[in-house]
């Protein structure tokens, strides 16, 4: 029998820890499980554990984004695309609410189903990026609103009223299994689409915005990346725009978006110095929203920026920058697979989206050299 390699075994270890905390978490909720047990079920040591994540929290996180992968992976396009933005809110909230637990389900098992970080975030970072990647929720689902015929108007108000919704149902039945008819609940999403809003005055700080600096820079993207919208491999193309943004800063994707120009390639690059935690958070959360837009939206509605998770700072290294953190908001615009403009700091998305139109022969020139 063939030896396995240090990296097989290490994944071999790694998927007999997640299956082992599975079950301890299952069984005991998130408060009171135990490495100590989870590595007797795994039958490893604690050090083995330890190895391959950095604490509890950490594990915990990545058996819900372990879960929330399959169910991403296991969605299915739905026959008919909705007709209108209500149609499909309440479509997405009757997926949505499918996780709900119900009055036999045990707490513990039950908070694993809705994938409940209570009690789990419990430090004034996790809880801000929590709150960030909540506001990147409704951008996306926002988005994939906006691509159906006849909405004309901006959606993210009421994609986040729509999610505010289907959290606070989600937190009742935490604790009180079979509250809430779910059928209600999809009909009440369904009626925010047409509420009255003022939808989406521009960030104040937006005009003062310094404009992006000329550039003329060579770059070579790394491989192996996921857009974790299509799960397919996200190359980087010879034109558009890529904004690297903290976990903390993921609000500002909003702000490319809307100035980007028709047809402009949009890469938002997720970026942590903690991947264990908080981008395994961010992670969850994305793959969890993912796994329902894509069962309410044909592949043609989904939200068109590409998304992917920069975990080891490949992408930003390559863009120039070698560290980052969760406040990290710089990007790039690429024509004729070249940099041709920087901005870094608060609008940094917003200021290479609007630079200008950039020439071909300005690569013939710099090819010249």
């Amino acid at each position: 029998m063939a030896r396995l390699t240090r990296a097989q075994q290490q994944e071999r270890t790694r998927a007999a820890v997640l299956v082992a905390a599975r079950e301890e978490f299952a069984e005991h909720g998130y408060a009171e499980a135990k490495i100590d047990r989870i590595a007797e079920r795994a039958e490893l040591t604690r050090g083995a554990v330890y190895s391959n994540f950095t604490g509890k929290r950490a594990l915990y996180l990545a058996v819900l984004a372990e879960d929330a992968e399959r169910a991403r992976a296991a969605a299915e396009p739905p026959l008919e695309s909705p007709d209108s933005a209500g149609q499909a809110l309440g479509a997405f909230a009757r997926v949505w609410l499918e996780r709900l637990p119900l009055a036999g389900d045990t707490p513990s098992n039950g908070h694993l189903q809705l994938r409940s970080l209570s009690g789990v975030l419990d430090t004034t970072p996790a809880r801000a990026a929590l709150a960030e990647l909540v506001r990147f929720e409704a951008l996306l689902l926002a988005l994939a609103l906006e691509s159906l015929p006849g909405t004309g108007a901006r959606m993210v108000r009421r994609a986040a009223l729509a999610l505010t919704l289907l959290h606070g149902a989600t937190g009742l039945a935490e604790n009180a299994p079979g509250v809430g008819d779910p059928f209600d609940l999809a009909c009440a999403a369904e009626h925010l689409a047409g509420i009255s809003l003022t939808d989406d005055a521009e960030p104040p700080h937006l005009p003062f915005v310094a404009p992006a600096r000329p550039a003329e820079d060579r770059w070579a993207a790394p491989g192996g990346l996921r857009d974790e919208i299509t799960g397919r491999p996200a190359g980087f193309g010879d034109d558009g725009v890529v904004v690297a943004l903290g976990v903390a800063r993921l609000s500002a994707a909003e702000e490319a978006v809307r100035a980007a120009r028709p047809g402009d390639e949009v890469t938002i690059v997720v970026v942590t110095d903690d991947p264990a935690e908080t981008g395994r958070l961010a992670r969850l959360r994305l793959l969890d929203l993912v796994g329902c837009l894509r069962r309410v939206f044909a592949s043609g509605e989904l939200p068109q920026p590409r998304v992917v998770f920069d975990d080891d700072g490949a992408v930003a290294a390559a863009l120039g920058r070698d560290a980052v953190d969760d406040g990290t908001e710089f990007a790039v615009r690429m024509a004729d697979g070249l940099i041709v403009a920087r901005a870094e700091g608060r609008g940094a998305g917003h200021a290479v989206a609007g630079h200008g139109a950039v020439g071909r022969g300005r690569r013939k020139r710099h090819e010249a050299t």
